[in-house]
């Protein structure tokens, strides 16, 4: 148990570490001397989140079975397909791993430019967030629905391609394309969670408006990782094609 919540928290820690940095340091890098982006944009902070996803898979996922993530852990427990009674030392490892992430960028910070760390902390560092804090300007409402809907697409399709005799070998690569979709759908919406893990990450260093909305992140999720686990375990486990 202690090496699989070491992987857990490892993995979620690359996830975090990894895509927040491009959020952070790479989105907006500003322009070039002809006026070109320099930034990665949305499009690059998407990749960012698949390809941390996809080397944790394949790095640690033998090892723990690569949640990095409290919402896949409790999807995953109700579609039958991982113990209850382990699904609390799964989380906790998947938050530290996520809050070690987030505060080594902050270390890194404390050495950047003049104002970076600070400019960065008062723009939300990277934290989900509706109204003001949406970068569409989308409310409370879509929040949640995206949430709710998103998450339960995310954990609908890691039940699939890691179903015992249905799966595919590329599972860590199918995971990791569709959390870059999902990022390319929803980011203007509020940030993209579908990780309570990562919005807690951010939400410890984005400042006491994201604390306040933080509960959306971690309720809608997980609501949406357990319907979807519920109903593929209703639909699909315990039933061979043919």
């Amino acid at each position: 148990m202690a090496l699989r919540l070491s992987a857990e928290a490892m993995g979620t820690f690359l996830l975090v570490f990894g895509s927040i940095g491009a959020a952070l340091f790479a989105a907006d890098y500003g322009v070039g001397s002809e006026g070109t982006s320099l930034g990665i944009g949305f499009v690059g902070v998407a990749l960012a989140f698949g390809l941390t996803v996809v080397a944790g898979a394949y790095a640690w996922g033998p090892i723990s079975g690569g949640h990095f993530n409290p919402a896949v852990t409790l999807g995953l427990a109700a579609a039958g397909r991982f113990p209850w009674r382990e699904t609390v030392a799964y989380i906790v490892a998947q938050l530290v791993g996520g809050a070690i992430g987030t505060t080594l960028l902050v270390l890194i910070g404390l050495f950047g430019p003049d104002g970076w760390l600070r400019s960065a902390q008062d723009g939300g560092f990277a934290s989900n967030g509706f109204g003001e804090h949406s970068p569409g300007g989308f409310g409370l409402g879509a929040a949640i629905v995206a949430e709710i809907l998103f998450t339960a697409i995310f954990v609908l399709v890691i039940l699939g391609v890691t179903h015992p005799s249905r799966g595919t070998k590329f599972a860590g690569l199918v995971i990791g394309l569709t959390l870059t979709l999902i990022h390319l759908a929803s980011i203007p919406i509020d940030n993209t969670s579908v990780n309570p893990a990562r919005s807690i990450a951010t939400a410890l260093y984005g400042g006491p408006d994201a604390l306040l909305q933080l509960w959306v992140f971690i309720v809608f999720p997980i609501v949406g990782a357990l319907v979807a686990g519920f109903c593929h375990r209703a639909l699909f486990d315990g039933r061979e094609l043919g």
